[in-house]
């Protein structure tokens, strides 16, 4: 990038392409930087470069930015485009598909693409009636605030159960949620493609969404959303509109956890004898710098058998998109991570991401691993289940 900027290496040059693409910009290089350098704007501003010139770079590249825009900036499209996704995942095609090992002599890419979706589905089973059991509303409390929560687009899709918990557990700890109704898409994918004014377009948005609710904290579950959320400020830091607002606005989000460890958390019931470790999100862990406060909400649960997860700090390899972009390299990453699930010997991972739930989910389906993934925070709303503090 220096070179770059120096004259020293041409712009278009394949080399400078070749290193800014490989990247998975999971920002672990920020928190040892000794000089804190925010390398994740820096790559950002970077593949902005590479966005603008429109070179050829493969199929799945054009896809993805014929998505970026003429999908994800438009609200209708994309819940349209996740409804249609969601319904073939809830009829069960994607374990069918799985199952006739078709989709892997077609493509490798493609059969690792309907594993993400067949990950993102709600556990079966008993924890399927559990989790219809805890939909039930808590039994009311005394309201210590009021905050907005960022649904995000992946959640909201695909993982609305998480943000069903969300708001249950708050709930009984005191803050009720609001979530309004114009947000939409953080932009994280756009800046990680380098569609900058993409996500610009939907920052302002997001900020214009939340202005309603004053100073009160804006509360995310997905580690890639807050990170996102939390960079608006240096996003529109040269918008004369939206500048102050934006720095703002991106001092009021926090992760559920963070919040959680702000309120303080009550105790709920024992969850058994079952083996759980938790994995990080790399932008929950770097961009929301939140280390210790999804644990502490782990260990909010008695009893809880949590096993520490060898590498729980490094990507798990899906980082957005780069698990299609770039298989071969995500591939690599995701092996080392599940060689420490298998040696870790837990049955169920929590992580604070979907992207990271749905890219372990995938690589464990198809290695023939028995592992069950959930956010942390469906634990506990599964522990305050079973202390009866939800009505029926």
């Amino acid at each position: 990038m220096r070179a770059v900027e120096e004259g020293k290496l041409a712009e278009d040059s394949p080399s400078f392409r070749l290193h800014i693409d490989r990247c998975l910009g999971c920002r672990a290089c920020e928190p040892v930087c000794p000089a804190g350098v925010e390398y994740g704007q820096l790559l950002e501003a970077s593949r902005a470069q590479l966005f603008v010139r429109e070179e050829p770079r493969g199929p799945s590249y054009r896809l993805l930015r014929f998505a970026l825009r003429h999908v994800w900036v438009h609200p209708v499209r994309l819940r349209l485009a996740f409804a249609v996704v969601r319904s073939l995942r809830n009829a069960g095609l994607p374990p069918l598909l799985l199952k006739s090992r078709l989709l892997g002599v077609i493509s490798s890419r493609l059969e690792f693409g309907i594993a993400l979706l067949a990950s993102s589905a709600p556990p079966s089973g008993e924890q399927s009636v559990r989790n219809s059991e805890a939909a039930s509303s808590p039994a009311p409390q005394s309201v210590k605030k009021v905050a907005g929560l960022f649904t995000g687009c992946v959640t909201a899709g695909l993982f609305s159960r998480v943000n069903d918990a969300t708001r249950r557990v708050l709930r009984v700890n005191g803050v009720e949620l609001q979530a309004p109704k114009t947000q939409t898409c953080c932009g994280a994918l756009h800046a990680h493609a380098g569609d900058l004014e993409g996500a610009r377009l939907l920052a302002r948005q997001n900020i214009e969404a939340f202005g309603a609710h004053g100073n009160a904290p804006v509360i995310t579950n997905a580690g890639g959303c807050g990170a996102m959320l939390v960079s608006y400020g240096h996003l529109l830091a040269d918008d004369d509109r939206f500048a102050v607002r934006a720095k703002e606005f991106a001092g009021r989000v926090r992760d559920v956890s963070q919040e959680l460890e702000s309120v303080g958390i009550k105790a709920g019931a024992n969850l058994g004898s079952e083996v759980i470790t938790y994995d990080a999100s790399c932008h929950l862990l770097n961009g929301q710098h939140a280390i210790e406060a999804p644990l502490k909400l782990l260990r909010s649960i008695p009893d809880l058998r949590l096993v520490p997860l060898e590498g729980a700090e490094r990507c798990c390899g899906g980082a957005g998109v780069y698990n299609l972009l770039e298989p071969a390299m995500s591939s690599g990453v995701l092996q080392e991570k599940l060689d420490h699930i298998r040696a870790n010997g837990a049955r169920i991972l929590a992580t604070g991401n979907p992207g990271c739930q749905m890219q372990i989910g995938a690589g464990a389906r198809l290695a023939g691993m028995e592992l069950s993934l959930c956010h942390p925070i469906e634990l506990l709303d599964e522990s305050y289940r079973r202390a009866g503090m939800y009505e029926p």
